[in-house]
């Protein structure tokens, strides 16, 4: 029998006593890999099961002249070298001797890493996991995560014993039918020892788990995470809201400021905690309030709008998966009202002014924007430094003069007065200027 299209040998590589063998069958055994060599000489070592799929050996001679002769027999051999019926490929390797047979992921330990093949990462939960391999043992820890191999977790046991023995009964497994969700067809274990000991957990999740510390706290939005996506009338998923509002600035060219998006926001309810930071080379920011009610008619009545006239610093809203910032009380790019020890906001930056000093951008001034029917939304936080005004809706009214709104139908601006007084021949100075 011919050799397929692929070629079997590299002629060009330098020769050596260790071959690389590729194309081989799932899980191919030490015990296969010597049958096929030993005709040759003596094997010293061999390494397994390495490669993407799992399906390449090397295997070391004892001397180079035994690994030249293998190479030579089945370069001129009509019958190529095969294992369980399949071709195998042979090459010299580019190592002369294979240092440790042993790879990270067969080091026993007592935490084991596991790739859930064949699902996405809802598919499978954490209680589903705990269940499979608390069978063998009480689990401590867990850890889930998304790499380029797909869904992964971190399993942690109170020995290399008690892994040792999930592993050896799972690995190659499929986790229950009866516990997966229907779309899913199958699923395979693919397990390996972790180089760490002890998983450090920092809350409850539903991609994260410490049964040993009834007392670490609960992240609520990564619990949220967990429950179906919820479905409006129309079949179609809706966004999870939360109070905490993701602002994303489009048309950036003028500085928008802590000041600014307080002065802008604060107008549908008390602000609680700000955070602007920069991604994806563009400008974000993180509003909380409250609660979902005011963030939610924050984000109905701004999206689209613009907080400066002339189409400038468009706001694109979206919920956020925080529902508690994490902010310094008092810095330039982050702010956190409901603190009311003045002291503290004195150690973390200037004093805070009521009023904006020369060359700052003026607070937005809402009298200039009609207002029709949108009520107050009460409620402040003790210690609140702003007073929330009274909530204008934006419709299409008409403009006062002077203002530039946006061309689109149904747009309106917040028409905030440019930063640095009027522009030059009707120009508005550009960001960062």
């Amino acid at each position: 029998m011919s050799t397929s299209s692929q070629t079997q040998f590299r002629y060009t590589q330098t020769p050596s006593k260790v071959l690389h063998l590729r194309n081989l069958p799932w899980e191919c055994t030490e015990e296969e890999l010597v049958e096929l060599c030993k005709p040759f000489g003596k094997i010293v070592n061999t390494k397994c099961n390495v490669g993407a799929n799992r399906n390449q050996a090397f295997v070391e001679f004892v001397d180079l002249n035994q690994a030249i002769s293998m190479v030579s027999y089945y370069a001129s051999s009509s019958e190529p070298a095969q294992v369980r019926g399949k071709t195998v490929y042979i090459q010299y390797s580019n190592r002369h001797e294979i240092v440790n047979n042993k790879s990270p992921g067969d080091t026993p330990g007592n935490v084991l890493l596991v790739t859930i093949e064949g699902v996405e990462a809802n598919d499978v939960t954490i209680e589903t996991i705990h269940l499979v391999f608390s069978a063998f043992g009480f689990v401590h820890k867990i850890a889930t995560f998304e790499k380029a191999a797909g869904f992964q977790a971190l399993i942690q046991f109170t020995d290399a014993e008690t892994a040792s023995s999930a592993r050896n009964a799972l690995d190659g497994r499929s986790i229950p039918r009866y516990l997966l969700p229907d779309h899913v067809t199958s699923c395979h274990l693919r397990i390996s020892y972790s180089a760490h000991t002890d998983l450090n957990i920092k809350f409850q999740s539903h991609r994260s788990r410490d049964y040993t510390n009834p007392y670490l706290p609960v992240n609520p939005t990564a619990m949220e995470g967990l429950m179906q996506p919820v479905v409006g009338p129309d079949g179609k998923k809706q966004e999870p809201q939360s109070n905490v509002l993701l602002a994303s600035i489009e048309n950036m060219q003028y500085a928008v400021t802590v000041d600014v998006l307080h002065s802008v926001f604060s107008a549908f309810g008390t602000v609680q905690k700000i955070a602007i930071f920069e991604k994806n080379g563009g400008t974000q920011a993180l509003i909380q309030y409250p609660d979902v009610t005011t963030a939610a008619v924050a984000k109905e009545s701004l999206e689209g709008h613009c907080i400066y006239e002339g189409g400038y610093c468009k706001l694109h809203l979206s919920y956020s998966r925080h529902t508690d910032l994490n902010v310094k009380a008092y810095s330039d790019k982050s702010r956190d009202y409901t603190i009311s020890d003045l002291s503290l906001l004195a150690t973390q930056g200037p004093a805070m002014q009521a009023q904006p000093s020369a060359g700052q951008v003026p607070a937005w001034d809402p009298s200039l924007q009609a207002r029709p029917s949108y009520g107050s939304v009460p409620g402040t936080v003790p210690g609140q430094a702003y007073q929330a005004s009274a909530v204008p809706t934006y419709m299409n009214a008409a403009p006062p003069a002077g203002s530039s709104p946006l061309s689109q139908p149904g747009a309106t601006s917040m028409r905030m007065p440019p930063p640095g007084g009027a522009p030059l021949l009707g120009q508005p100075p550009y960001y960062g200027q």
